[in-house]
């Protein structure tokens, strides 16, 4: 599962110039759509995959259906290395992780004895995912994944190179390395998006994400969500936005991976490390989760 780490503070000036920059770049991608509908190739692909056809026309002639270039670009440059994670250790986010803890024990504690995961450890995960379902993306899950599908197309891979905002821009090798790669695996979470969003009956156009399309207070990614993803509450919906069915979702998630009571700490780095493949994330989940129980 990649994670898009929303840990990262924002000074004012910095947010202003962020969407100053995402509206022009929407401005010229979406008045170039007028000319080219650059996912067409893609619609007939989705089609020929047995998506209706009027269903996949009426989805992408929507206005708020566009390419994201701003948040696309950004996951071309993810590095976990250089996020920070020491600051989920700091004094004040382990007292908020306790103190979350506290708050959700009843939702904590049933996954705990479900799934025999540690409580701490999913809220250690939760903590560094979406700062304990406070921030969880505020970008379109479908607008993400489908600008990374269409890249699919090399007369788009061109056009989405030239928009890339220079100070995130790679070189065009490197580019060209992870493009293909990238895009075939933007087109499954796609699929699996679109999926999931008929399976709950929601408006795949609504559903928010990070600039990956992970979603919601788990973070995760479609295909996770059709495998992994739990309904918490009994409400029969699986909604991440609600933390039961979140927390519900990563123990069953971390279960399936090996997870048991009592394992140890070797095993639960390759458990934490199939949620997410980085060295940082892993020492970051488990240190949360031994602060939590002092």
């Amino acid at each position: 599962m990649l994670n898009s780490n929303p840990a990262r503070r924002h000074e004012t000036v910095g947010i202003l110039v962020l969407a100053v920059t995402t509206f022009c770049l929407w401005a010229s991608v979406s008045t170039a759509q007028e000319k080219t509908d650059y996912f067409g190739p893609l619609r007939q692909r989705l089609i020929a995959d047995g998506f209706p056809a009027e269903s996949v026309s009426q989805l992408y002639d929507r206005p708020e259906v566009f390419v994201e270039a701003d948040g696309v670009s950004r996951f071309f440059i993810h590095s976990e290395a250089k996020l920070n994670y020491d600051q989920f250790s700091s004094p004040e986010s382990i007292e908020k992780a306790q103190r979350y803890l506290q708050e959700n024990l009843a939702i904590l504690g049933f996954a705990e004895t479900a799934y025999g995961v540690d409580k701490r450890v999913i809220t250690a995960i939760l903590l560094v995912e979406s700062r304990l379902g406070t921030l969880s993306g505020n970008r379109s899950a479908l607008n993400i994944l489908s600008t990374l599908a269409a890249l699919t197309d090399p007369a788009f891979q061109e056009t989405f190179w030239r928009i890339i905002p220079p100070e995130r821009r790679i070189t065009r090798e490197r580019f060209n390395e992870r493009v293909q790669k990238r895009a075939e695996w933007g087109y499954r979470e796609l699929k699996a998006l679109l999926h999931y969003a008929q399976r709950e009956g929601i408006d795949p156009a609504a559903i928010v994400s990070s600039y990956a399309g992970a979603v919601g207070y788990a973070q995760f990614m479609p295909t996770n969500i059709l495998a992994y993803a739990q309904d918490g509450n009994q409400d029969g919906r699986i909604d991440l936005l609600v933390h039961a069915d979140a927390v519900a979702s990563i123990a069953n998630y971390l279960k399936r991976h090996g997870w048991q009571p009592g394992i140890s700490r070797e095993k639960q780095e390759k458990v934490i490390h199939a949620y997410n493949p980085s060295s940082y994330y892993v020492n970051a989940i488990l240190r949360v989760a031994d602060l939590l129980k002092g």
